[in-house]
């Protein structure tokens, strides 16, 4: 298993690619630029910041939360049981699938009525207020 030194340091879009957390680098590197990763409670904004291993990281993966800590840094994106040695899992247990589903379908919908056509401009005004969106003004 190609592991570097303990006292080596990694991009962190890297180490999430290695780990297979990924499957691109550029998807965990848009992860990074928009703040969807957690690194020892420190929203991350740059692809560039370095991990090292035992800092904590927390990001959602679809609807689950992951927290993970980082055991080594890898070489190279291996298999999955070399990536698996990577990281120590410390996320919550996952709501079973039905679940995750059954919470998606109640969620509320904002809905139009039938035969309402499309929204005025002054209706997609208030709407845009509404979500915060846009200018107000």
């Amino acid at each position: 298993m190609a592991v570097k030194e303990q006292t080596e340091k990694l991009r962190i879009d890297k180490w999430l690619w290695h780990a297979r957390f990924y499957k691109t680098r550029s998807l965990a590197s848009k992860a990074c630029q928009s703040g969807h990763i957690v690194l020892n409670g420190q929203s991350v904004s740059k692809a560039s910041v370095s991990v090292v291993a035992g800092d904590r990281l927390q990001f959602f993966q679809g609807p689950h939360l992951r927290v993970v800590e980082v055991v080594a840094l890898g070489e190279r994106r291996g298999p999955a049981p070399e990536a698996q040695a990577l990281y120590v899992d410390h996320s919550p247990p996952r709501m079973p699938k039905k679940e995750v589903a059954s919470d998606i379908r109640t969620a509320p919908v904002a809905e139009r009525e039938a035969g309402a056509g499309r929204p005025t401009k002054a209706e997609r005004r208030a709407l845009d207020r509404l979500r915060g969106d846009g200018d107000v003004g």
